[in-house]
């Protein structure tokens, strides 16, 4: 019965690239020129941020000169997209457009990237909103997709494992160090979820890392909060290009 429900469901609503609407043969997927025009991250990364390197591997920890300039608190990192054409579009209509149902998709392609990360007995926790914002807003986008890299995982999700108690001004436009100034000590484990994170290895995802700031906060809040180990994971990288 569930078959035949499934079966016509989709001839009413016939499953939808993410990005331009054609039809595509499954669900929460893009449609061939539109997969082939984004900007998936492919070959060799930065170990810690995912930003995508020239060359080959040498066998050793491979780092961008951000991470190497900044290094992180987190151990290990990656990115499944650029943040520009398709992958800002994606990040774009997923948080201020209502369009959930790329954070499905969108959570498969992160747990697919991010596999090396998922080890052990990880918790998947999203970076979290102020509450003021989340009101307005009406949802977290970062939950959508830690939500959705949980599931595809098979691993222990924690929507609310991280709080702002500090609600902080926009970052866009400020520079690199007044970014990493003002996120200092803006995030903290919930009162109520530190069993959680002690002696546990926490995954963290947001949509997109820009400085590295906000994923920098929340990752000593876990370390703090006496986290084993802290690995980032994140739908799209904005990376400089000049």
């Amino acid at each position: 019965m569930r078959e035949k429900f499934q079966t016509a469901l989709r001839l009413i609503y016939p499953p939808r690239c993410l990005c331009c609407g054609d039809m595509v043969e499954s669900e929460f997927g893009l449609c061939g020129p539109c997969w082939r025009d984004t900007p998936f991250i492919t070959g060799l990364t930065c170990d810690a941020c995912g930003t995508p390197l020239i060359g080959e591997s040498d066998g050793g920890p491979e780092l961008c000169d951000d991470c190497l300039a900044t290094p992180r608190p987190w151990s290990r990192g990656r990115a499944v997209m650029l943040y520009r054409d398709n992958g800002r579009r994606l990040v774009m209509d997923l948080k201020h457009g209502d369009r959930h149902e790329i954070a499905r998709g969108a959570g498969r392609w992160m747990a697919s990237t991010g596999r090396e990360l998922l080890w052990g007995n990880p918790v998947v926790a999203p970076v979290p909103l102020h509450w003021t914002r989340l009101l307005k807003r009406r949802f977290n986008q970062s939950a959508l997709l830690s939500q959705g890299v949980a599931q595809a995982a098979a691993v222990t999700h924690c929507p609310d494992l991280l709080i702002r108690p500090m609600r902080t001004r926009p970052t866009k436009g400020q520079s690199r160090a007044e970014r990493f100034a003002l996120m200092q000590g803006s995030i903290a484990v919930h009162p109520k979820r530190g069993h959680l994170v002690q002696g546990r290895h926490v995954v963290l995802v947001d949509d997109v890392m820009t400085t590295g700031a906000t994923l920098t906060a929340a990752a000593d809040a876990c370390l703090v909060a006496g986290a084993c180990d802290v690995s980032a994971l994140v739908l799209a990288r904005v990376v400089n290009d000049a």
